[in-house]
């Protein structure tokens, strides 16, 4: 497996609040979580970084080669709620972290399997020939909407409230992750991405990018377009190769 990744401040942020983290882990396992903070003066990038760094020590100091698909997902489930727990506390603590939270999307990715872990609307989509498959659902304020007919998927990309999210870690006592699990195939991607890249990058376009750019430069290529359609957020993602 190959791994390719970017985060990137944007065009109109100051800060990025936006944090990654990748790895290797025994048996050609490889994880990745992305995190997108949002709250207080500081609070976004705190707790992004606090919640990636400690998903981040608790696979790879919990994973062991030859663990059944069942606590694979404990391992990840588990590792969402300890962070939960740990961003809301430092939240409470502080005057100007109160109301700290971020957005969280995990993965361990065998050769023929990728364990997902989400809250909130980073996404993980998978390219395996034709269009983009998006595996995670957004928990938002415009996929309910979606989900009870109330707008079209071309009213949902242009949505006004399509940035406001219905879960995210760190911001309550517990965290309600949802979970998935995708066969893969050689030769396909698994991405991950903040919405900083959604927002101004169609997925549809994703695997036309990829085949004119190859994937060691896809990363730095989602990237740059997304900067090039406005760049109106902070802009994060981590791509697998298969």
């Amino acid at each position: 497996m190959r791994i390719a990744a970017k985060t990137d401040v944007g065009q109109v942020r100051l800060l990025n609040e936006d944090c990654y983290s990748v790895g290797e882990l025994p048996g050609g396992f490889v994880w990745a979580v992305i995190c997108d903070g949002m709250g207080g003066a500081a609070g976004g990038d705190v707790a992004s970084r606090s919640a990636a760094q400690l998903i981040s020590e608790a696979v790879t100091s919990s994973f062991q080669e030859h663990m059944s698909s069942r606590s694979v997902k404990n391992l990840l489930v588990t590792a969402l709620d300890n962070a939960n727990t740990r961003v809301f506390d430092l939240a409470q603590a502080s005057d100007i972290l109160m109301g700290m939270g971020t957005t969280v999307v995990a993965a361990i990715v065998s050769g023929r399997r990728a364990c997902i872990a989400h809250a909130g609307d980073s996404r993980a989509y998978l390219l395996s020939g034709g269009e983009p498959m998006q595996l995670t659902k957004d928990h938002s304020v415009v996929q309910a909407m979606l989900d009870n007919g109330q707008i079209t998927e071309e009213e949902a990309r242009d949505h006004p409230r399509r940035n406001l999210i219905t879960r995210a870690l760190g911001v309550a006592e517990t965290l309600e992750a949802d979970y998935c699990e995708e066969e893969l195939s050689p030769g396909s991607v698994l991405l991950l991405c903040t919405d900083g890249l959604t927002n101004c990058v169609d997925p549809v376009g994703f695997p036309l990018l990829l085949a004119r750019c190859g994937f060691a430069s896809f990363a730095d290529g989602l990237v740059g377009l997304a900067n090039e359609r406005g760049g109106q957020d902070n802009i994060t993602v981590v791509a697998i190769e298969i």
